[in-house]
């Protein structure tokens, strides 16, 4: 593990409370949260400044292989931001198309490269926050390739479940344990976003879904389209929109109470065992899930009331 200056990690483990300058990695094809996260982060502009979005790679029944994955990812990321008019040239990049095969080897990519210079404007005082929502390969990639870079930037990363949980076997963080474990010990300063039982609370209904964000626009068909194609049967039916929680956190750290933990080793059997000599990071504990929702609905949506 990196040696880790503990008054300056306790420091950037602060919620935010100004606004920030963000990245966004995402495997955006994978199922229907990632869109939703994104398009949140996008139409948030008083609280998040999003100054690039990065292709992760994923490996399910949605695609061949992790490659695959993070090109379906790309162009699903093109196509979201075509719904809200916004240009992608300079602004989205193609992650890795393999998961790391050692923890001292990068998976080269343009996300990368772009993550890094993107991280080179910033400093220990004016971070840049990595924001993931997928497998971390690029992030780790990318504090390999340049260690430095644990000195400007916050990584918040949904993945794996609360560290006290019987095992991590979540999607996110079970495709690429290497890069976890890159991560949690690169020394940079981590806020953890566990799925259960914490993203776990983002459930929402297609009816929920018609009635309370509407088709106001394109951005809100195109998501609520996604959200019905998911699955066959809407009867009795509610899906976890995981990917949103980062973004609540950032916008409102009451909306995500959290505490300091130690950063964590994920074993071989995707459990996490705790080494209190280990340095901090940051876990969110719970959500305000019925807020972070009327946020989203209303700035997707520009209704300013329900």
């Amino acid at each position: 593990m990196n040696a880790v200056d503990e008054a300056r990690m306790l420091e950037a483990l602060r919620p935010p409370e100004r606004k920030i300058a963000m990245v966004l990695d995402t495997d955006t094809y994978n199922e229907i949260d990632d869109q939703f996260a994104l398009a949140y982060a996008m139409r948030s502009p008083d609280e998040l400044d999003v100054r690039a979005i990065y292709a992760a790679p994923f490996h399910n029944l949605r695609s061949s292989g992790p490659g695959d994955g993070m090109e379906k990812s790309y162009e699903e990321i093109v196509r979201l931001l075509g719904r809200m008019e916004v240009g992608t040239d300079g602004f989205v990049f193609r992650g890795a198309e393999r998961y790391l095969e050692s923890h001292d080897t990068p998976v080269a990519s343009a996300a990368v490269d772009d993550m890094i210079a993107k991280s080179l404007e910033h400093d220990t005082e004016n971070r840049l926050y990595v924001v993931a929502i997928g497998a971390i390969t690029n992030v780790a990639s990318a504090l390999i390739a340049d260690p430095s870079m644990k000195e400007r930037v916050v990584v918040v990363w949904l993945g794996g479940h609360a560290l006290y949980w019987p095992h991590a076997r979540e999607f996110n963080l079970r495709q690429d344990v290497a890069a976890a474990n890159v991560v949690f010990s690169s020394g940079a300063p981590v806020v953890l976003v566990p799925c259960i039982p914490v993203a776990s609370h983002t459930l929402t209904t297609l009816a929920e879904l018609e009635k309370d964000l509407g088709r106001a626009n394109e951005l809100c068909s195109f998501l609520i389209d996604r959200f019905a194609e998911y699955s066959e049967s809407h009867f009795s039916y509610a899906k976890e929109v995981w990917d949103i929680a980062p973004i609540g956190w950032l916008l409102n750290a009451e909306w995500a109470p959290s505490h300091l933990d130690h950063s964590p080793v994920v074993q071989s059997d995707v459990r996490y065992s705790i080494d209190r000599g280990r340095h901090f990071i940051r876990v969110v504990d719970s959500l305000n899930r019925n807020a972070i929702f009327a946020d989203m609905f209303r700035k997707l949506s520009g209704r300013q009331t329900a």
